[in-house]
């Protein structure tokens, strides 16, 4: 009985395709189209900052013969770091860990044709966000001081605490430039711009790093770390649709 009523049902569905396929195209319309009507555009806009803050991505890095020897190590020359980090003017809420591990050291032993654990490895790192910007030099100094030959500075970050004023002067430019291409399309096709029926942003903020690494702390005194923070461009694009006037 069920097979009856599926031949059935099968052979409506092929008399209904069959009628629709006999209709004349004066009658029947099938809109394939997936494009959306009007002038689309994208505008650019691009703002030239001035960096305000400082992120240090530094650490500790201590190797010895047993793991209790090098985390010891490690502890205490990161104690004195953080110490000298917030002894001038780093906050705690700040300070970030980034990165902790606790890895073998081997190397590979000829005779024995097998690797062999020479020590262990303590590694800990962290982000320090420095709002005095004039001060990041000074800080770097003071942190390879505290941290000594175990002191590792992977990289210096520059950014703006604040940007919300750069988007806007961006955001302005970006639709200025996105009514201009769209009023010469206009012109061009022969048609009357309408309004905007569709925006959309995008943000792109390229960082500014520069990488900086202390392997051994000289012992006489030496000259403050120059720092620089030179200049960032904060962009921005809009993509917008107008409408057509008909």
């Amino acid at each position: 009985m069920k097979k009856k009523w599926l031949l059935i049902i099968g052979l409506i569905l092929t008399l209904a395709i069959v009628s629709l396929a006999g209709c004349s195209p004066g009658n029947q319309e099938v809109n394939f189209s997936s494009q959306q009507e009007g002038i689309w555009v994208t505008g650019q806009g691009k703002v030239i900052a001035i960096p305000d803050i400082t992120t240090l991505r530094l650490g500790i890095e201590a190797q010895e013969a047993s793991v209790a020897e090098a985390q010891s190590k490690a502890a205490q020359a990161m104690n004195r770091v953080m110490t000298a980090l917030t002894e001038n003017g780093v906050a705690e809420k700040d300070i970030q860990t980034q990165y902790f591990s606790i890895r073998r050291v081997t190397k590979w032993d000829r005779e024995k044709e097998e690797e062999t654990i020479v020590g262990y490895k303590v590694t800990n790192m962290v982000t320090a966000k420095i709002r005095d910007i004039d001060k990041a030099g000074s800080i770097i100094d003071v942190v390879a001081e505290a941290g000594g030959d175990l002191t590792r500075i992977d990289s210096i970050d520059f950014s703006v605490d604040d940007p919300s004023a750069y988007y806007e002067e961006a955001r302005q430019e970006a639709m200025a430039e996105a009514r201009n291409k769209a009023e010469q399309l206009a012109e061009m096709a022969g048609v009357t711009l309408g309004k905007p029926t569709y925006i959309s942003e995008g943000i792109q903020v390229p960082p500014i790093t520069r990488g900086v690494v202390y392997e051994e702390v000289p012992v006489a005194p030496a000259p403050e770390t120059p720092i620089s923070p030179g200049e960032m461009e904060i962009s921005l694009s809009l993509q917008v649709a107008y409408a057509i006037v008909k």
